[in-house]
């Protein structure tokens, strides 16, 4: 599971209409210990953080899924699979977070490459126990593409630096938190619609693909979220999403649907690339 903008919207929005306002009244955190599973100090901890607890609302930020409680707060990163399990449901025999409701419901949240599952309650936590995640931090504080604040004039200034022009458009748009939540996974099929190779430099870029990949973060991201995510990854009741991706590992070697050129995948800057070649010239 990568959770990337649609997905973790998918989910914020699908947790507050399931279990909004059920209690928590058991908690079972690292039951299937993962060498790259993240918690908040000792996930021992977290029964007594969680039990007994209302869940009050659930909030996307760029990739990540927070869960406000009554007095606690849970935060899911990328890669973590958020699952809900009504009453009777078979639970994952592997997870690294599960959580009993008061209807005898049941939430896990399981990990396969690496992910984070935060629970903490800063307000009164002592400063050295306090959460203080950079990610968290640049996701809460960045507006999200699909808001207003993020218009043309504030993607242009991410763009303008010197040193940004040096970079790929892959590495300006999914590296460095610039927009947290835009990752390698939805990234493939703006850039189809901008008809921009993955590879491409910046600074070969004109103003008017500029402004046609700026267009293209924001239609593309707007479907997907309407679409209750991609077809590659899963919402919290474990069903694909309804966006059919263009660009992905379900479309490697079928024709373009625009020019019905071989779609090609490579391995490029620490993942992998779909693209055609004569739409997305290099």
């Amino acid at each position: 599971m990568m959770l990337e903008i649609p997905e973790a919207l998918t989910i914020a929005n699908q947790i507050n209409s399931a279990i909004k306002g059920r209690k928590v009244i058991d908690a079972i955190a690292n039951y299937s210990p993962h060498k790259f599973a993240w918690y908040h100090g000792d996930p021992q901890g977290y029964k007594e953080l969680l039990e007994g607890r209302e869940i009050v609302h659930a909030t996307a930020y760029g990739g990540m899924v927070h869960i406000q409680m009554d007095s606690s707060e849970l935060l899911m990163g990328d890669g973590v699979n958020l699952r809900y399990h009504s009453l009777g449901q078979k639970t994952p025999a592997k997870h690294q977070l599960l959580l009993e409701l008061d209807d005898s419901s049941k939430v896990s949240a399981s990990i396969q490459m690496y992910g984070g599952i935060w629970c903490f309650c800063n307000e009164n936590d002592r400063d050295e126990n306090r959460f203080d995640n950079i990610y968290y931090k640049i996701a809460k504080g960045k507006p999200s593409p699909l808001s207003d604040e993020f218009d043309e004039a504030y993607f242009e200034k991410l763009i303008s630096s010197s040193d940004i022009k040096k970079l790929s458009v892959k590495a300006f748009l999914a590296t460095e938190q610039r927009i947290p939540g835009l990752g390698n996974g939805v990234l493939q099929d703006i850039l189809w619609r901008a008809k921009i190779n993955p590879r491409r430099k910046l600074n070969t870029i004109t103003d008017g693909q500029i402004h046609e990949l700026f267009n293209a973060i924001k239609s593309v991201l707007f479907e997907m979220t309407e679409l209750n995510g991609r077809d590659t990854e899963k919402d919290f009741f474990g069903n694909k999403g309804g966006y059919k991706t263009i660009m992905s590992k379900n479309s490697m070697d079928s024709p373009c649907i625009r020019c019905g050129t071989i779609i090609k995948k490579e391995n490029y800057y620490g993942g992998s690339i779909y693209y055609c070649e004569k739409c997305q010239p290099k």
